[in-house]
């Protein structure tokens, strides 16, 4: 009898032998589930809400996130698993999959090759990454498309990178094929101005905070009102023309390709709108606080408060800027530290898969920037490190040995996914990768078309390092504790109310 019974009689209970079998059931039945998630072959997942919207998608991260796990066990591999995406955007798939932690981390560094940060490296990278969520035709477009440049162009040797400087935008348009890097900003809203120019080319960009004016006043009679009236029109007036002359000033005569557009934060009334209009540049009004931002590290120049003191430095360029209903585009900057992918698909649902498997991309790209190196894919680390687990087990005595080897198995589990999901029989291609690197001692992984052994690094295949020392740190955690547990209680408030309601 559990001591939470006497405290509680309508709680329930479970007990060493009963608790283990029931923790194991539970991981085994969220690896069972998510298994078929692993690799270039694997399959989707349609997840409908309780409000029947429906999500189709290949992510793990994204699986347990939207699914409502009841098992104590499973939540807790679920939540591990979904720390895994924040910490390093991929492997959630992975973590729930494999439950000599010391051993395993030495065999990863001996696999780590170090990288350059070439283009051509970082393109393999995000495309192996980009397969596991799209098909391989999508993700090799996509791949080329952006993915690279657009970190590339954000990072700074020495210093992080920003991934929230990469704007996602989403357009129901067209195929994903034709998705495209914008070298600068995309701001979702156009002008408010029929006369106002919609393509400028060779343009400078006055980014400002200026707030309407809303005056309140008092006034003894009309003619005090009208004048009232007035000196507020002259003092907005006089700011306008302000503009108005910098605009003059900076595209002189002697260089009439000049252009000229302002982006303001709050709003324009429609007289200054017209004025504007006149000279021929193009206003932009109750712009969002994060795209100002964006606009400065992608144009250059400074965020105004004041007219006062505008010169040409204040400035910034852009060498395209097209104006549409719903947006404008801003591209075509010399150094932008601010980028936009435009993703375009059919579906609603197309475009969510995309934006996943974008996420996750650039996040491999940023993680193998950052390490400097990667590891083999195709399952290459985990036959390397059962090899060399299965090696180690032979010096450790007592029971200790069946952990090793409990856990060099457990890592198996992962190129036998990746087989199963590609149609190849499991335990066939594993006695071939492991045959291949016994002979070779180089890191071979599967090569889903024909089920043979590859070598990863010649296909340019690569996972990252961190993505396999955190897995390999979380997932060694949730086994630890998971086995340690000799009971399992559910007592609550719900199990003293009347009729257990």
């Amino acid at each position: 009898m559990s001591a939470i019974t006497i405290l509680n009689p309508k709680a329930e209970s479970a007990r060493q032998a009963q608790a283990l079998a029931m923790n194991i059931l539970a991981a085994r039945g969220l690896a069972e589930m998510l298994k078929t998630n692993l690799g270039p072959k694997r399959t989707m997942k349609m997840l409908v809400s309780g409000a029947g919207d429906i999500k189709i998608t290949k992510d793990g991260c994204t699986l347990l996130h939207e699914m409502q796990v009841q098992h104590p066990t499973a939540s807790l591999i679920a939540r591990a698993a979904t720390a895994q995406d924040d910490i390093t955007g991929d492997g959630t798939t992975s973590i729930v999959l494999l439950i000599a932690k010391k051993e395993a981390l030495q065999i990863l560094d001996k696999c780590k090759i170090p990288i350059n940060n070439d283009r051509e490296t970082l393109v393999q990278i995000a495309r192996t990454s980009l397969r596991t969520k799209l098909s391989m035709e999508n993700a090799d477009i996509l791949t080329d498309v952006y993915f690279v440049d657009a970190i590339l162009a954000l990072n700074e040797p020495g210093k992080p990178t920003d991934l929230n400087m990469v704007e996602i935008i989403e357009m129901q348009h067209r195929t994903e094929g034709d998705s495209r890097l914008v070298r600068g900003v995309v701001l979702d809203h156009g002008d408010r101005h029929t006369s106002m120019p919609k393509a400028l080319k060779n343009a400078f960009i006055l980014i400002c905070f200026f707030r309407e004016v809303n005056a309140g006043f008092f006034y003894k009679n009309a003619e005090e009102r009208d004048r009232l009236v007035t000196s507020e029109r002259k003092f907005i007036d006089d700011r306008v023309q302000k503009i108005v002359e910098l605009k003059r000033k900076v595209c002189s005569s002697d260089d009439k390709n000049k252009t000229f557009v302002i982006v303001n934060q709050k709003g324009i009334d429609p007289f200054s709108l017209d004025i504007l209009a006149k000279d021929g540049i193009l206003a932009l009004r109750r712009a969002k606080r994060r795209n100002m931002e964006r606009i400065t590290l992608a144009c250059g120049g400074e965020a105004m408060n004041s007219v006062e003191n505008l010169t040409k430095d204040c400035l910034g360029f852009a060498e395209d800027v097209l104006g549409e209903e719903k947006f404008t585009f801003i591209e075509g900057c010399k150094n932008p530290k601010s980028v936009t992918v435009l993703l375009k698909g059919s579906t609603k649902c197309i475009l969510n898969q995309l934006k996943d498997a974008l996420r996750d991309g650039l996040r491999s790209i940023t993680n193998a920037i950052e390490d400097g190196c990667v590891i083999p894919g195709g399952g290459a680390f985990e036959i390397v490190a059962h090899h060399a687990l299965t090696q180690y087990k032979e010096q450790v005595k007592g029971r200790a040995r069946l952990g090793v080897q409990a856990f060099a198995e457990a890592l198996l589990i992962i190129p036998k996914a990746i087989a199963q999901n590609a149609g190849h029989d499991q335990q066939e291609t594993i006695v071939k990768l492991q045959h291949e690197y016994t002979t070779t001692k180089i890191p071979v992984g599967i090569d889903i078309t024909t089920g043979d052994a590859m070598e990863p690094k010649s296909l340019g295949i690569y996972d990252n390092y961190r993505v396999k020392k955190q897995l390999i740190h979380s997932s060694t955690s949730i086994a630890t504790n998971l086995i340690l547990v000799d009971e399992i209680l559910r007592a609550g408030l719900s199990s003293l109310r009347p009729g257990g309601q």
